[in-house]
């Protein structure tokens, strides 16, 4: 295991790692460096320390990695369908297996599996693992993570990717866990190292202000989850074939730790902001929750669906599963209308891959005009009523 030592002939005791210590693990005792208990070898005192009295030694795991061949996509499924960042994954997926010179696989768990394995070819799979229950047409974290980590084990792919929706932000943890490997979550980009054949994984860090490419050199599957909308699907090819892998899924009802009584959805029209063509997004700068109801106006006379920032959600403005940005929904849209957004990094980071956007501020200087395709300087209150009343002319 990891271990860290003072190699006390050499402590001057300058305490420059007592202050760059982040968790206090380090005390001056007589004059000379000691760590703690509660050390976590982040290694910020060695490099703090200018006489090389501090060293860290870190056990390099040497797995045998030659077994592990493929990529896999988790086929996430909702009522029976494939939901649409499933095939955003083959899409990418695709390109990552032609890379390494192996094949792509999907691994679909549910209920109904008439035509599944046939949409997953469709889509640039090669092989499609089937697990078809009764059991599993709703989601439940042990049967599914149980069935995903079987597989994974038993047929050993060097990447696995799963969608960063509410299901596969569940379902990618728990099967890590299972398996000991890593876990880069909410991915925006994916790529191969060719020289080492290993999947490096960008995501947003430290609030979106900077972009974190991880790798996992030592350990396989290499997992990620990757948000919605941020690739590209390949065009159908209709008849494509490939080889299908029936999976018996060996679980009970008896395993049951969770019973489904009942799905309530909160609202009966409820738009998927990652799905709609058109959205219309508000901001603080909308004033009150009241105010929403003109965004609402604006979206239902093009037939847009309802965003909103953050900044209103956490107000209590408008539901959570409105929200754009780094913690809320990734979207791309054709058209995205930001009303009273000001266009803060965490906000464009969810939105700024729309085909056109168009922003309303009365602030000149918001960030939002930066990444908008067009840009109206003006109050929203006067703005967006104007909007409805030309959108409803042209309309007639």
């Amino acid at each position: 295991m990891d271990n860290i030592k003072v190699i006390i002939e050499k402590c001057t005791g300058c305490k420059l790692c007592v202050k760059k210590c982040p968790f206090g693990a380090v005390e001056l005792v007589d004059k000379k460096a000691v760590i703690r208990d509660n050390c976590n070898l982040c290694g910020a005192c060695a490099e703090a320390c200018k006489s090389g009295a501090i060293e860290i030694t870190r056990k390099v795991i040497h797995a045998d990695l030659s077994a592990y061949k493929g990529v896999w996509v988790f086929a996430e499924q909702k009522e029976g369908r494939i939901v649409p960042v499933t095939f955003e994954l083959l899409g990418e997926g695709r390109k990552l297996a032609d890379k390494l010179g192996t094949e792509l696989a999907a691994v679909y768990i549910g209920e109904k599996t008439q035509g599944i394995a046939e949409e997953l070819f469709a889509y640039g799979a090669d092989k499609a693992y089937i697990a078809g229950s009764p059991l599993m047409g709703l989601y439940r974290n042990e049967f599914y993570a149980r069935v995903l980590t079987r597989l994974v084990t038993e047929y050993k792919p060097e990447i696995v990717l799963v969608g960063a929706t509410v299901i596969g932000r569940s379902l990618a943890p728990s099967v890590a866990a299972r398996i000991k490997c890593g876990l880069t979550a909410d991915c925006t980009g994916l790529e191969i190292d060719t020289e080492k054949k290993i999947l490096m994984q960008t995501r947003p860090a430290f609030g979106g202000n900077i972009m974190a490419t991880i790798i996992s050199p030592n350990h396989r599957p290499q997992m990620a989850t990757v948000r919605p909308r941020v690739m590209k699907r390949i065009a159908k090819q209709a008849g494509r074939k490939g080889e299908v892998v029936t999976v018996d899924p060996k679980i009970s009802a008896e395993d049951a730790v969770v019973e489904i009584l009942k799905i309530i959805k909160p609202e009966e029209q409820v738009v998927d902001l990652q799905e709609a063509d058109i959205i219309v997004s508000g901001g603080r700068g909308i004033g009150k929750a009241e105010n929403f109801s003109l965004i609402r106006e604006l979206a239902e006379t093009i037939g847009g669906a309802v965003g909103a920032s953050r900044a209103t959600v956490d107000a209590g403005w408008i539901p959570s599963y409105h929200q754009v940005g780094q913690t809320g929904k990734t979207v791309c849209p054709k058209l995205y209308i930001a009303c009273g957004i000001s266009g803060q990094v965490q906000h464009l980071v969810g939105m700024q891959g729309s085909d056109v956007i168009v922003a309303v501020n009365k602030d000149p200087s918001a960030p939002i005009f930066n990444v908008a395709t067009y840009g109206i300087v003006g109050d929203l209150f006067e703005v967006v009523p104007l909007l409805v009343k030309k959108f409803k002319e042209a309309l007639k």
